[in-house]
């Protein structure tokens, strides 16, 4: 099949490269033309890879109806993309051709762009793409929504560029209409900060705590990452990077590594998100909160040196409690996730299938893990369940577990260590298996200073007090 891709960075450079080693015919186009030549003289000979000077010069290349991919930053340079394929002079965008975004763009653009392009007869496709440079080119996991039309001319593709699923299938499917593709990807993304600061804090633990080295650091995680339970892509290049030294030196490479985070805003969307629609993803946002604190070197310095040292008592800390906390917390960062999406899908009618989402992120995408198997099969048994928390899987799991999970956050309290991750992610669990929660007060007081009414348990309706007699 013949496939138009502009905007050749690395990922969509090594998404070229993907499409055209599986038999596609590409024709690639970049705004800096020097790019596009160095592209095709570097992996011309991987396929039929054709460079174009023009999005003109793109669009006769493509034979109607044409599918073309977009991998430039998300915002208005999509937009700006668009327009150019709507406005080409001899050779533009017509009705049945179709724009695939495979960027990160916000699921709001992607609602308004599929309209848009909808009233011309042209379909559009929001495709979450996971994995990185390498996950593009060897195979990613794809999250496409939008139009179904798009998706089936491409289907057979997409499925051979995919990452496998550790059994039969690939991990691309069609994940509903509308946004449902990148809104999807947006909650990978919140997973995945989550996740990556569960195993921060675990790491400040290890280090502050156990007073573990490097060496020691590396060896457990690469032996969790032999385990059922963590066994995941984040555990096990964690446990590369602790090994990894200094070019040309013995010195670890992790301890010249300033301790500032830097984001691209997909996390604070899936907050954003979150907060709209009344989930609560407090793992997320804490790991969202963890990076702003962190970029607050100065300040945080400033605050060593005149707060100094406190009076801490340091209880001890075994180190399969901390896996077992890093565990349970995971599963807690997920079934947020899995919440989100499920309401999001609710509201717009997205109808999203949840196991179908745990199959395609167990290859490819930055999030995967053997726990998915687990989420996958929960899904699949129950797929009305409305919290992963209540598979009856995942419930004996807590039961059995929980205590070593409380002592971790407790022994990080009482060390100085700051956890918000693992201490949202065990505020989420017990908020949750908690009938009666103390928001009743809340609800008094809203009444008292501003007469915002409340519901009572005793009777229906809404009431309100004359608190002041």
């Amino acid at each position: 099949m013949h496939l138009g891709l502009i905007g050749l960075g690395t990922m969509g450079a090594n998404l070229a490269r993907n499409a055209a080693r599986n038999g596609a015919k590409v024709a690639v186009y970049n705004r800096t033309t020097e790019k596009t030549d160095a592209f095709i003289r570097a992996y011309g000979g991987e396929g039929t890879l054709i460079g174009c000077r023009s999005i003109e010069e793109l669009l006769q290349n493509l034979p109607q109806p044409r599918s073309i991919i977009l991998m430039v930053n998300a915002g208005k340079p999509v937009d700006d993309v668009i327009g150019e394929l709507l406005q080409s002079r001899k050779s533009k965008l017509k009705a049945g051709d179709a724009v695939i975004d495979a960027g990160n763009s916000h699921f709001t653009d992607t609602e308004r762009r599929i309209g848009e392009l909808k009233k011309r007869g042209i379909h559009f496709l929001g495709m979450g793409v996971s994995g990185g440079e390498e996950g593009a080119l060897n195979g990613p996991s794809m999250m496409p929504g939008g139009s179904r039309e798009a998706y089936d001319r491409i289907e057979s593709l997409l499925k051979k560029m995919a990452a496998k699923d550790g059994s039969s299938g690939k991990c691309v499917s069609f994940i509903g209409s509308g946004a449902a593709g990148h809104f999807v990807k947006m909650v990978h993304n919140g997973i995945e900060y989550g996740d990556m600061q569960l195993i921060t804090e675990t790491y400040h633990l290890m280090k502050s705590v156990l007073k573990l080295g490097n060496e020691e650091i590396a060896e457990t995680f690469e032996d969790w990452n032999r385990s059922r339970e963590l066994k995941s892509f984040l555990i096990e290049i964690t446990s590369k990077i602790f090994r990894k030294k200094e070019d040309g030196h013995s010195d670890d490479l992790i301890d010249a590594i300033k301790d500032e985070a830097k984001q691209k805003g997909t996390g604070k969307w899936t907050t954003q998100g979150a907060l709209d629609l009344g989930i609560a993803v407090p793992t997320m946002t804490a790991a969202v909160d963890a990076r702003l604190m962190s970029s607050l070197k100065t300040l945080r310095t400033e605050a060593e040196g005149k707060i100094e040292t406190l009076d801490l008592k340091h209880p001890t800390l075994a180190l399969g409690a901390l896996k077992n906390a890093l565990f349970l917390s995971k599963i807690c960062s997920y079934a947020q996730g899995f919440s989100l999406i499920a309401e999001a899908s609710r509201i717009h009618d997205w109808t999203i299938d949840l196991a179908e989402i745990c199959r395609i992120w167990k290859g490819g995408c930055i999030i995967r893990s053997a726990l998915l198997k687990t989420f996958e099969e929960a899904y699949r048994t129950e797929p009305a369940l409305t919290n992963l928390l209540l598979a009856p899987t995942i419930i004996d799991l807590f039961k059995t577990r929980h205590a070593k999970w409380r002592k971790v956050i407790a022994a990080a309290a009482f060390s100085g260590i700051p956890v918000p991750a693992m201490s949202a992610s065990l505020a989420y669990f017990d908020s949750l298996r908690t009938a009666r929660l103390p928001q009743n007060l809340t609800q008094a007081q809203r009444d008292f200073f501003g007469a915002h009414t409340f519901e009572r348990l005793d009777r229906t309706g809404v009431f309100h007090a004359e608190w002041s007699n």
